[in-house]
């Protein structure tokens, strides 16, 4: 009999379609051990920026196998759930399809499966996992339980002038661009009767995803006048009410950024993620520009967290997983624990949003300091 082990999670606890709870799920949590349930795309972020190399994973799979004879075209492939535990070795988060890469050797299974053979775990939306660590550091813990806590964002971001509009969901790790809508170009007699159209089918598209998606913000922006005088075609009292005008320099998905660091917008992003990231990426900047308490790359933030100076340890998930396809991570693992064992906080931002973006070009890695330190 050949075999071949083809390894993915099965869905459990819940459907895969319609309406389930927004946040992970701590299952059980013991000393080292931590079983979790996966809700969604953000969970899996989460996730991706917690599991290292070294930690232990283990969870129901299924296994794919051939059976029959030695002749391939006789052969039957069957699917038979199994459990396994793996030594990990590489993870991967692949956003655009929806799914995390686990790898590494088999530690424990069923006999017939070889330990020390390589295999990979694709977790999921209704995945249910157990990690092992040899150590939570207070950071890891954190984002457990900030996973825990926290629900789908119900902010909606809509940026638009009289020839476009682009509609945006926020995320935990940054936001989707859900709706790109086209309006007709009219000729300047004709501007506002065009606009007023144009008005129509984004207020349509915006109560569509309110309902959709159980938004309680929308913030609109635009250049000029435009903002205005779509609120004042908003006959819909109930979406009137979660509006907040904002201005932007433009119209495009740069534009969203830009909305994201509008002072008017703060109240409503001030429990969003991305809100902070993007602060703490500015305050940093900000002490770069004036040659302060500051730390950016691996070299010097390295010295800087042997030193215990490390106040806010900024890092990006793009670093992260670079790091780990080039098998570099070791070190900013080893920065990371330095900091958190020196108090300090660690803020994983996401790549995603402008913030990020901006600390990507620094190297990836970088910190407020306590004090400020000669290179």
């Amino acid at each position: 009999m050949n075999i071949f082990i083809y390894l993915c999670f099965s869905i459990c606890a819940g459907e895969k379609a319609g309406f389930r709870a927004y946040k992970m799920k701590i299952l059980h949590f013991h000393k080292n051990e931590a079983k979790l349930l996966v809700e969604n795309l953000d969970d899996l972020w989460y996730l991706s920026n917690m599991i290292d190399v070294g930690d232990a994973v283990e969870g129901r799979t299924f296994r794919k196998i051939k059976m029959g004879g030695e002749d391939e075209r006789s052969q039957k492939i069957i699917k038979k759930p199994v459990f396994l535990k793996l030594d990990v070795e590489k993870v991967e988060f692949h956003r655009y399809s929806d799914v995390l890469r686990i790898s590494g050797k088999v530690a424990e299974g069923k006999e017939d499966i070889p330990k020390g053979s390589y295999h990979t775990f694709n977790v999921e939306e209704g995945t249910a996992l157990t990690i092992t660590k040899p150590e939570w550091l207070k950071y890891q813990r954190q984002r457990l339980e900030e996973a825990a806590k926290e629900r789908r964002p119900d902010t909606m971001i809509c940026v638009f002038d009289r020839e476009e509009a682009y509609i945006a969901l926020m995320k935990k790790y940054g936001f989707e661009v859900v709706a790109e809508l086209k309006g007709e170009v009219a000729k300047k007699a004709d501007v506002r009767q065009s606009a007023g159209n144009f008005y129509d089918e984004i207020i349509s598209s915006l109560q569509e995803y309110v309902k959709r998606h159980g938004i309680k913000h929308v913030i609109i922006a635009s250049p000029a006048f435009w903002k205005e005088d779509l609120l004042k075609s908003l006959k819909n009292q109930e979406l009137k009410r979660m509006v907040v005008l904002a201005t932007c320099s433009s119209c495009d998905k740069g534009a969203i950024n830009e909305v994201l660091k509008r002072p008017e917008v703060q109240s409503v992003l001030q429990q969003d993620r991305i809100a902070s990231e993007i602060n703490l990426v500015e305050e940093l900047l900000s002490e770069i520009s004036k040659r302060g308490a500051a730390a950016y790359g691996v070299d010097e933030t390295e010295n800087a967290a042997n030193a215990g100076a490390v106040r806010t340890l900024l890092i990006t998930d793009g670093i992260i997983q670079k790091m780990r396809q080039e098998e570099k991570f070791n070190r900013i693992n080893d920065i990371m624990r330095s900091a958190d064992r020196s108090g300090a906080d660690i803020c994983i931002v996401s790549s995603e949003h402008d913030g990020g973006r901006k600390l990507d070009g620094l190297g990836g890695i970088a910190a407020v300091l306590r004090y400020k330190m000669v290179f």
